[in-house]
This record gives structure tokens, C-alpha cells and sequence, in this order.
């Protein structure tokens, strides 16, 4: 046991183990509103917040902005992903449309285990948001709408709910407020609830309520301009390993 715990203390601090601590530590301060967006990160005061070498900074910030949380500029650096309120706005008005045509397809090819697994994704959302654990509760409800469009079969249109769907877990990130993670478990419960018993119209309604909910929830208008306080928020997160051990 001794030496399997010594194996995991080596992994720990490898270079891949390092980067995907810090990656994921940037992620979840932007989506836990830690870092507001357009806040800008300096690849310099991140080493220093993380004890890494600003190469370890900039491969987190590469995946970060391929993940659309971070926007990088030339000759700027990098600085939190901020879509404008008509984006947001765009993409809940093709998610309306999207999901609520989705229905028909969901209710004829609904089967027991499609069901077990939309409702543990609805039970672990509720645990998440119980335990404040903002990040989760936005992925898992995001995972809900992405498994539920599966249902249908149609990979395409599937492949763009799925798209919409992430789309809109930034949007969330960004424009949510800190208490809220737009979603409510409930809604996602009673849509499920409907589906399963093959009520369309009602199905349907509930979804363009549950989507329009999440719109209404989000603040357009505050802005948080305070430089961030990088020593402070991933000081206690920063990797094992130092820049000066690469």
C-alpha cells in the first residue's frame, strides 16, 4: 500500500498532472464568477499565484480558449471570455426552437435505461447545487439536455444541441449570478416526468419555460472591474511541483 501511495504522490506531480490542475482551477473560477469576465490574465502574476513556469500558464490558457472560456489576443494576453448579451441571446432562442422540436423524436425512442440515466444526471445536478458546487451543477445540467438529445438517434442534430448547449454553460458562467446556476433541477425533473409519459405539448411548453427561465436569470448589466487577486484564489490550489523542478 505504502509504495501504491508513493506511485500516486510521483503522479501527482508530473507535468500532465500539473497542467490539468491548473486548467481545471482557471475553469472553475471563471465559472464559479471568481474571475469576472474580461478580467485579464497575466501569464506572469499566474506563475507566480501557481509556482509554475509561465509555459505550464500558457498550454491552461491554449486549452482554456479552445474551450471558448478565454479570449487570446496579440500582443493583449489573454483575458476571461465575455459573449455579448445578443449571443446569449441567440443561442437560447436556437435552444428554444432546437429542443422543443427535439420532443417528438425523445418521446418515440425513450427507453429504461435512457431513463435511469437522465435521472441520476438530475439527481447528481441537485446533490451539486445543494452543495454550492456551482461548476458541477452547470456541467451536469448541460450533460441533461446533451443526453436527452441523444435519445432521438439523430446524430447531426444531436451534435447541435450539444454545441448550444455548451455555448450556453459559458453564457451561464458569464452573465449568471454567483447563487444561481441558471438551471433548475426541478424543471429538468418535470420535463423528464412528461416525456416519459408521452405528454408532447406539455413537454414542450415546459421546456420553452425552463429555457426562457435560464434567459431571464442572467444580468447583462453588472460588470465587475476589480483586478483579481490571482495569490489568492489559486495560491492553495497551485500544483505540487515548482517551476524550478521542470
Amino acid at each position: 500500500m505504502a509504495m501504491e501511495s508513493n506511485a500516486a504522490t510521483r503522479a501527482e506531480r508530473t507535468p500532465r498532472n500539473r497542467d490539468d490542475t491548473i486548467h481545471r482551477a482557471l475553469s472553475e473560477a471563471i465559472v464559479d464568477h471568481r474571475l469576472a469576465p474580461g478580467a485579464r490574465l497575466p501569464e506572469d502574476a499566474l506563475a507566480e499565484a501557481f509556482e509554475v513556469s509561465r509555459t505550464s500558464i500558457r498550454k491552461a490558457l491554449q486549452r482554456l480558449a479552445l474551450e471558448h472560456l478565454v479570449t487570446l489576443r496579440t500582443n493583449r494576453g489573454a483575458q476571461v471570455a465575455k459573449p455579448s448579451p445578443d449571443e446569449a441571446r441567440e443561442v437560447f432562442a436556437a435552444r428554444r426552437l432546437a429542443e422543443c422540436a427535439l420532443v417528438d423524436w425523445v418521446v418515440d425512442a425513450l427507453g429504461d435505461d435512457d431513463l435511469t440515466a437522465l435521472h441520476e444526471l438530475v439527481d447528481r445536478e441537485r446533490r451539486a447545487q445543494a452543495d454550492g458546487a456551482q461548476h458541477e451543477a452547470i456541467q451536469l445540467s448541460a450533460a441533461f439536455h446533451i443526453r436527452l438529445a441523444r435519445v432521438a438517434h439523430n446524430a447531426p442534430f444531436a451534435t447541435f444541441i450539444e454545441q448550444l448547449a455548451r455555448r450556453s454553460s459559458l453564457v451561464i458562467a458569464v452573465y449568471g449570478s454567483a447563487s444561481s446556476v441558471g438551471c433548475e433541477c426541478g424543471d429538468h425533473g418535470e420535463i423528464l416526468a412528461l416525456l416519459a409519459g408521452g405528454e408532447r405539448e406539455r413537454a414542450r411548453q415546459w421546456m420553452t419555460r425552463h429555457l426562457e427561465g435560464i434567459e431571464r436569470s442572467l444580468n447583462f448589466d453588472g460588470e465587475r472591474r476589480e483586478t483579481p487577486d490571482f495569490n489568492a484564489l489559486f495560491g492553495r490550489h497551485g500544483p505540487t511541483q515548482t517551476a524550478s523542478e521542470e
